[in-house]
């Protein structure tokens, strides 16, 4: 199988997932979704107090490794059992996900682009840029809205974390996409032109 791997990275509340649902509508069972979240490192023998204080926006927070590897078997047409993070107790699930290899692999994160192995397996890098309030309030609705977390407890990490590791690092991993997404799965033009690529890998070369 010929796997095209699809880097969609940006930050967090940036639309990022959006952008990832289109392209799931669009081409359905061709596509499949690996997100970078999934691959935090597990934390045995901690409190979830401890737990909560961890910076989640380092690059060392993830076992990157371990989703370079999955890749490769993606693209290789092994199927993988993904790891599932759990975000109302801020550590791995004990469970596992089954991701199948499909023509168009997606790898989703905030920050897949800030590690060299990984960067190398994408044939195309998408980075979805909006503006900072904008995305702040996002996170603020999903955190509270689906993940369990307090008003405080969002704004403190934000600032605390979120903030500084996405100037230290997730911004500064622009630079290495092939195309910079305005608003995401919002922005229709972007949006037509990626599916239009995607759909040529898909369908492959016409007739001679």
């Amino acid at each position: 199988m010929d796997t095209m791997i699809i880097g969609i990275a940006g930050g967090t509340g940036s639309g990022k997932t959006t952008l990832t649902k289109r392209l799931q509508d669009a081409f359905g069972d061709n596509v499949s979704v690996v997100y970078h979240d999934n691959y935090y490192k597990k934390h045995v023998g901690m409190t979830y107090e401890e737990r909560a204080a961890l910076n989640y926006d380092h690059p060392d927070s993830f076992d990157t490794a371990l989703l370079v590897d999955d890749l490769k078997k993606l693209a290789a047409g092994q199927a993988i059992r993904c790891p599932l993070y759990d975000y109302t107790i801020h550590n791995r699930s004990e469970k596992t996900a089954e991701v199948r290899p499909t023509k168009v692999v997606i790898v989703e994160g905030i920050l897949i682009f800030a590690d060299n192995a990984l960067r190398d397996l994408m044939d195309i890098k998408i980075f979805v840029d909006t503006d900072a309030d904008v995305r702040i309030l996002r996170r603020i609705l999903r955190d509270v809205k689906e993940r369990g977390r307090s008003l405080d407890s969002v704004i403190s990490q934000y600032l605390t974390t979120v903030k500084p590791m996405h100037e230290q690092f997730v911004q500064p991993s622009r630079q290495y996409a092939d195309i910079v997404v305005l608003e995401g799965g919002h922005n229709l033009v972007a949006l037509d032109m990626i599916i239009q690529r995607v759909r040529s890998h898909i369908e492959g070369p016409g007739p001679v």
